[in-house]
C-alpha cells in the first residue's frame, strides 16, 4: 500500500520543558512499496520469533548480566545469526562484537577491568548517495542475571520481556530486510546492545565510538519491552520530539492489518525517555523513537518468561516498525527535530 503524506500538523508538547509548538510537515509523496516488501514483513511470524526468544531467554543463558558468561553466549549467538542472514559486520576488527571496557569490584574487593560484548551488523543499501546514511534499529540483548531462589528453586531472571522481546523483534526485521533482492535506499544498522539494565553502557559506548559517523544515522527505533499488555497497541516514546511521530501514525494508519495503534508516552512521570538506549542517541542529534508496552507484575522478576509472551502482538509490532523502517530508509529526506525538543534535549556543540 502507498504511503501518501499530506500536508499536516504535528502538535508538539515539549515533555522536557512543559512547552508545546506546532510543527508543519510539508506534503511529500514516497515511493511504494518494493517488490516482495509486504512479503518480506509477512516473513516475519509468531513461530520464529518464538524460536528465536527461546534462544536469548532460555535458562543456560543465566540471566544475560552484564558482564556475565550467559551474555557472552547470547551476544555470540547473535552474531552467528548475523552472518547468517549476510549483514556486514560492524564491530571491532571486522567482526561483529565491538567490545567495552567496565570496572568491577572482585571477591577480593579489589577493582578490575573486564569487557562487555555490544553486536551490530550492517545492512547496505542500494542508492549511490543515500545508501551512506543509516537507518538504526536497536535493543539491549541483557537482563539482570541470577538471584536468590524462590520457593520452586528458580533463581533466574530470563527477561524474556525486557529486553528479550525487543531483541527477537531487531533480529526479525533484520531478517525480513535482508531476504529482499532489492535493498532499501539507505542502509541499516542492526544493533544489540549490553549493559543497559547498569546504565545504558553499551549505546553509550557504541555512540561514542559508532561504525559510522553519527550524523549519518537518520534516526534510531529503539525497541523495549513489547511482549506484554494491551494486544493491539504499542506506547511509542519521543513521538512529540520530531516528525518520526507523524510518520508512525501514517504507517500505522497504511497498514490496517496489523490492527497496531502507535500512541504517546502515557507515563511522562516516569521519565522513559531518558531510561532506554535510544536516549544515548538523541544527546547525539539523532532523531528517535522508543518502542515500549509498559511495565508489568513480572517486571525484573523471575516470571518473565517465554510462554508469557504474546507473540501475536510482538510479531505486529516488528512489522509495524519494519515498515517505518522501510519508509526512513526510502524517503529523499531525513526525519527532522522539533526545534525546541532539539534545544532541550541535544547539548549545544
Amino acid at each position: 500500500m502507498k504511503l501518501r503524506y499530506l500536508v499536516a500538523k504535528l502538535v508538539c508538547i515539549g515533555a522536557v520543558s512543559g512547552s508545546a509548538c506546532a510543527q508543519e510537515q510539508a506534503g511529500v509523496d514516497p515511493e511504494p512499496l518494493g517488490e516482495g516488501v509486504s512479503a518480506a514483513a509477512a516473513s516475519i511470524t509468531p513461530e520464529d520469533y518464538l524460536r528465536k526468544l527461546g534462544v536469548i531467554a532460555h535458562d543456560s543463558m543465566g540471566g544475560r548480566d552484564t558482564p556475565s558468561p550467559g551474555l557472552e553466549m547470547t551476544a555470540s549467538w547473535i552474531a552467528s545469526e548475523f552472518e547468517r542472514m549476510g549483514l556486514v559486520p560492524a564491530g571491532d576488527d571486522r567482526s561483529y562484537v565491538q567490545r567495552y571496557v567496565i570496572e568491577t569490584v572482585g571477591p577480593d574487593q579489589f577493582r578490575q577491568s573486564v569487557s562487555a560484548p555490544n553486536v551490530a551488523g550492517i545492512l547496505e543499501g542500494s542508492d549511490p548517495l543515500l545508501k551512506e546514511e543509516y537507518v538504526v534499529f536497536s535493543a539491549h540483548m541483557d537482563h539482570v542475571g541470577i538471584g536468590t531462589p524462590n520457593a520452586e528453586g528458580d533463581s533466574i531472571f530470563t527477561g524474556a520481556d525486557d529486553d528479550g522481546s525487543g531483541t527477537t523483534a531487531v533480529l526479525e526485521i533484520a531478517e525480513a530486510y535482508a531476504s529482499l533482492a532489492t535493498k532499501p535506499k539507505r542502509s541499516m544498522i542492526f544493533l544489540l546492545v549490553s549493559g543497559e539494565e547498569k546504565g545504558l553502557w553499551g549505546s553509550a559506548h557504541f555512540t561514542e565510538n559508532p561504525p559510522v559517523p553519527t550524523d549519518r544515522m537518520v534516526a534510531d527505533l529503539n525497541i523495549d519491552m513489547v511482549g506484554r499488555n494491551w494486544p493491539d497497541t504499542i506506547a511509542a516514546i519521543g513521538m512529540e520530539h520530531s516528525d518520526l511521530g507523524a510518520m508512525l501514525r501514517l504507517t500505522s494508519e497504511a497498514h490496517p492489518e496489523l490492527g497496531m495503534t502507535a500512541i504517546d508516552d502515557i507515563w511522562p512521570e516516569e521519565r522513559f525517555y531518558f531510561r532506554s538506549d535510544h536516549y544515548n542517541f538523541a544527546l547525539k542529534g539523532v532523531p528517535v523513537l522508543f518502542f515500549f508496552n509498559g511495565t508489568h507484575a513480572d517486571y525484573h522478576g523471575r516470571d518473565d518468561e517465554v510462554d508469557r509472551i504474546d507473540a501475536d502482538k510482538a510479531v505486529r509490532i516488528s512489522q509495524l516498525i519494519f515498515y517505518l523502517g522501510y519508509e526512513l530508509a526510502m524517503r529523499p529526506d531525513r526525519p527532522r527535530w522539533n526545534p525546541e525538543s532539539r534545544r532541550q534535549i541535544v547539548p549545544a556543540p
